[in-house]
């Protein structure tokens, strides 16, 4: 199944245009380790594969060029571009029936088999995406089960210092769902779902509509209305359905740059919140809604 969808990378084009700005600056300062999380994990693995082919482009980068590089990641047929999910990978002990549908997860043989690949020099960049995927080819984001503790810990030290012109990306819902420690050697991005499905807002609207358009010095107010409303309602879908003005207003100001860059960044705060309040034992609503608001509206 081919995953690179050009019609995604349209949509995206904010995200897109960050990531060609590093490429083609003179240090060409894109991150050796990416994570992408939220819902959609088919857009983020399109994304992930513009980005491959931005980095390994022979011209201009432009998104109909011909080159043999972009025409290969766009078939998925490079050789240093590489989807790396539990079922494309066959170790020496499987079956070829084990292979194709026993796996539960990425092994640490296949982390090894990694490592040993990377050790031999490439004239290409090359991006290994990691996801999941099931039987008939549906993308499925990575988490505790498919990688596992012990396969993250076999490619840390690829992660933390890997070969010249290697770049790792991790596709996931929840950035909790990968372990710490290489979490903290990726940069991290939110990719939020272009689906129209559960974007109710309907309760938060009046309180969070234009909300960054409030003065610095109405923050307080504003903390007392997100507690109150919290309080008259339940946190998580208080919070959830703030995340969905988010991406309402998102998808209809692709060009106010600024603005989606200020959306995407509070996202990110909307869904610590939320990790907050799932916590054993969970944080102070009150204290919660204040470090919410705070963030919302002096950052």
């Amino acid at each position: 199944m081919l995953y690179y969808d050009k019609s995604v990378i349209e949509n995206y084009s904010h995200f897109i245009n960050y990531f060609k700005s590093a490429i083609n600056s003179e240090d060409k300062n894109v991150g050796h380790g990416l994570l992408f999380w939220g819902g959609d994990i088919s857009s983020q693995c399109a994304i992930a594969l513009e980005i491959a082919r931005l980095l390994n482009c022979k011209k201009d980068g432009d998104v109909d060029c011909d080159c043999i590089n972009c025409r290969w990641i766009r078939e998925q047929t490079h050789p240093a571009v590489k989807i790396y999910t539990r079922l494309d990978f066959k170790e020496s002990s499987d079956s070829d029936e084990e292979s194709s549908s026993g796996k539960k997860n990425i092994t640490v043989e296949q982390a090894k088999a990694i490592v040993n690949e990377l050790s031999v020099t490439s004239d290409y960049h090359r991006v290994y995406v990691f996801c999941d995927r099931d039987e008939e080819g549906n993308l499925l984001p990575i988490n505790p089960l498919n990688f596992p503790d012990k396969t993250s810990n076999a490619l840390l030290k690829t992660f933390e210092e890997p070969p010249k012109n290697t770049t790792f990306i991790i596709l996931t819902k929840d950035k909790s769902d990968v372990i710490s420690t290489i979490v903290s050697r990726c940069q991290s991005f939110f990719i939020p779902s272009l689906n129209r499905e559960n974007m109710d807002y309907s309760v938060v609207e009046s309180f969070i509509s234009d909300y960054w358009s409030i003065e610095r010095n109405q923050v307080l107010d504003f903390e007392k209305n997100l507690f109150d409303l919290v309080s008259d309602n339940t946190a998580m879908d208080i919070f959830t359905q703030i995340q969905n003005y988010m991406l309402s207003v998102m998808k209809s100001n692709f060009d106010n740059k600024v603005l989606f860059y200020k959306l995407m960044r509070d996202i990110k705060y909307v869904e610590e919140s939320k990790r907050q309040i799932s916590l054993t034992p969970a944080m102070n609503i009150q204290t919660v809604c204040q470090n919410l608001s705070f963030n919302l509206i002096l950052n």
